[in-house]
């Protein structure tokens, strides 16, 4: 009894030091219950809620009176909390969604315009109508790829338009454990996506103000791209207003493989530059003005005038959640301005997470979210560390400069480095070489230049500031293209496991957040993760839409086909970390020709991709795994996969185990985005012995 109050009391006194430093805990408390509700196999139930929302309240009570244990039961507490915000927010957002697939006239409202990765014109409509579709059934929002060799019209956002598509329900997981775009649809309000080869129609003019904010952003994009032509326009129409459709796929890659592509996404990064500038630019121009800087505090009129800015910049740029995590970090530190107290720290962190995660608990799961926080803890951290050494030494402006370039780069780098892994399957080799040659330059010349750009257009002088654009621009492009083209400028990495981000999460966070020295017990889930990680080990076989195969062997992953299923395989070999092409892979040892089809190896036996239908009972004794192009399920106690149990499982990843086949299917049946999936793999493509 003793030894127990001992403890409590060691821990009470632990939590009493930590005073005033807890506050980033409580968004990772409000993570990790959004965590263990996206974790759950089915739908969480009225029951289930009403106890949570019970507990909740209960530990808010006790934390009211227990101010000892404080900081735990309001850790408890927003662990709840999380659970509950999930419950709401998929109600707040369901919305109709395709069931079958529909081919016939679509009209909708343009709310968005962007570019597919393969470089095609996307447009996202709201106010949807679809034909012979009744209006509770039919999506709020729809996705079209515009794949016509011609346009008729030239779509703007807040018009109405008119397509003749083929539309479908948002596909899910290319593979078990994969990022699933069908649980982002859901979120989005997405309830169908398609295509159209034929010509898209108005079908009425903007009305009024309507869609006045993307309207701005279309007119701004193309006035940058009329005077920058070429990409390195389209480069600036993306970093100055967010609208990337107007650059190529070429540079679209070689952004990403150089570890550049985060130049694109307006972040923290872009909004920092954008707002300093305007900071300092007042700020110093008030200072020019002697009468005027003695009777007005020049900081706090920035201040408050480059908040504006920054909610401008956070709508134009479409305020996904990595900008509008800057827009809550740049208006704490702005604030904090106004009010005379310290700018950027921890709590700021704390603060933007916490809003973040009770609007959109959602946005947890995505790599925006986690990529923008990781940089930013990162930098914080580091730079708190270094100004404190800076402090006691004599530094030159020149040597302070290229310490805070090198140590941006690489404290952002090695931030983001596991999650950009874990999501995107690549390591940039060059990426810190490319950042050091570029963040000068977007710091510097680019968002400085496209600011001025906005402010001379009135004055007729916007010419001067795009030329400075441009060549920033041109440069950045330069640098991603040259970097991209090095021998070993991306490594592949094989996906993680599950558990592999939480766990390294957690462990990040302790090691980032507790003060003193117990904060290094925070390495140890981290090495955790990255054991878990090394040992994580890929399905043996995946079989995919229209039966296709694909078999891991001593090369790499072997293909069924050469052709057909791109999008699919390419992310099979990517979550492989492979970079081999479907041709390459399709050219690998792992298939014989049998007498009833293409056999490939599973554990002690085979499977088999039945080539003739009438074999299928004989094919069903001689293999484990039967893959059909026919809806036929044959006598016997294979595993029979047919056209329509694809459809409705997704992608199906076997493992051989010592006692017989591990099945998962892509498509879960249990929870409000997946209900048509299946809920048990094995029973489901068992031989049903008819």
């Amino acid at each position: 009894m003793g030894r127990a109050a001992d403890v409590v009391r060691f821990m009470a006194e632990a939590l009493a030091r930590q005073r005033g430093r807890l506050l980033p805990f409580f968004p990772v408390g409000l993570g990790c219950g959004i965590g263990v509700w996206f974790a759950l196999a089915q739908e969480p139930g009225v029951a289930l809620y009403a106890a949570v929302a019970v507990g909740v309240g209960a530990l808010g009570a006790a934390a009211v009176w227990c101010a000892a244990a404080r900081p735990v039961l309001i850790f408890a507490a927003a662990l709840g909390l999380g659970f509950l915000l999930c419950g709401a927010r998929v109600w707040m957002v369901a919305a109709p969604v395709l069931q079958d697939e529909v081919y016939g006239p679509v009209t909708g409202r343009v709310v968005m315009i962007d570019r597919s990765q393969a470089g095609a014109l996307r447009l996202t409509l709201d106010r949807v109508w679809i034909a012979d579709l009744p209006p509770d059934e039919t999506p709020a929002r729809v996705r079209l790829s515009l794949q016509g060799e011609r346009l008729w019209h030239d779509p703007q956002p807040g018009e109405v338009v008119m397509a003749t598509a083929f539309l479908s329900p948002p596909p899910g997981p290319v593979e078990p454990g994969a990022f699933d775009f069908r649980r982002e649809a859901f979120f989005d309000g997405l309830g169908a996506v398609g295509y159209t080869r034929h010509p898209v129609l108005l079908w009425q003019e903007v009305e009024g103000g309507d869609a006045w904010i993307g309207r701005l952003r279309a007119q701004l994009s193309g006035a940058i791209r009329a005077a920058i032509p070429g990409d390195a326009g389209a480069f600036a129409a993306g970093v100055m207003t967010g609208d990337r459709s107007g650059l190529s796929v070429e540079a679209v890659a070689a952004l990403r493989d150089s570890s550049l592509a985060h130049l694109l996404a307006i972040s923290g990064m872009n909004m920092a530059f954008v707002t300093a500038f305007v900071f300092a630019l007042l700020r110093f121009g008030v200072a020019l003005i002697p009468p005027v800087a003695l009777r007005v505090n020049a900081k706090k009129i920035a201040a408050v005038v480059a908040l504006g800015v920054a909610l401008f910049y956070l709508l134009l740029s479409g305020a996904n959640v990595a900008t509008e995590r800057a827009f809550i970090m740049v208006a704490v530190m702005l604030i904090a301005v106004l009010m005379d107290r310290r700018a950027v720290t921890l709590r700021s962190v704390g603060i933007a997470g916490t809003v973040i995660l009770l609007w959109q608990p959602e946005a947890i799961l995505s790599p925006g979210f986690q990529m923008s926080f990781a940089a930013t803890i990162a930098l914080i951290l580091g730079f708190g560390w270094w100004s404190e050494r800076m402090a006691r030494q004599q530094w030159s402006r020149g040597a302070q400069f290229a310490v805070t370039l090198v140590l941006t780069s690489l404290l952002g780098g090695l931030a983001t480095a596991p999650y950009a892994a874990a999501h995107f399957n690549r390591f940039t080799d060059y990426g810190l070489i490319a950042n050091l040659l570029t963040g000068p330059v977007m710091g510097a010349l680019v968002m400085p230049a496209g600011v001025m750009a906005a402010l001379l257009w009135p004055f007729g002088l916007a010419p001067v500031a795009f030329w400075f654009l441009e060549m920033g621009c041109r440069w950045i492009l330069f640098v991603a293209h040259e970097v991209a083209r090095l021998e070993g400028a991306v490594t592949a990495i094989p996906a993680p496991p599950g558990a592999v981000l939480p766990v390294l999460t957690l462990g990040l966070c302790w090691l980032a957040f507790w003060q003193g020295r117990a904060r290094w017990a925070g390495t140890v889930p981290a090495v955790v993760a990255f054991g878990l990680w090394a040992q994580g080990a890929r399905p043996d076989v995946l079989i995919g839409g229209e039966g296709v195969v694909g078999v891991m062997g001593p090369e790499g992953r072997a293909l069924s086909a050469a052709r057909g299923e791109g999008f699919l395989v390419r992310n099979w070999l990517e979550n492989d970390g492979d970079l081999a092409g479907q041709a390459a892979a399709a050219a690998r040892a792992g298939f014989a020709e049998g007498p009833y089809g293409m056999v490939f190896p599973l554990g002690a036996g085979s499977g088999v991709i039945l080539s003739r239908p009438e074999a299928a009972v004989a094919a069903c004794r001689a293999h484990l795994v039967v893959v059909m192009d026919q809806d036929l399920v044959p006598e016997g106690e294979c595993v029979t996969v047919t056209p329509e149990r694809l459809r409705q499982s997704g992608t199906l990843a076997i493992r051989a185990l010592d006692g017989g086949l591990g099945l998962t299917a892509s498509h879960p049946g249990q929870r409000l985005w997946s209900r048509d999936g299946v809920e048990d793999p094995a029973r489901f493509f068992a031989a049903q012995g008819q």
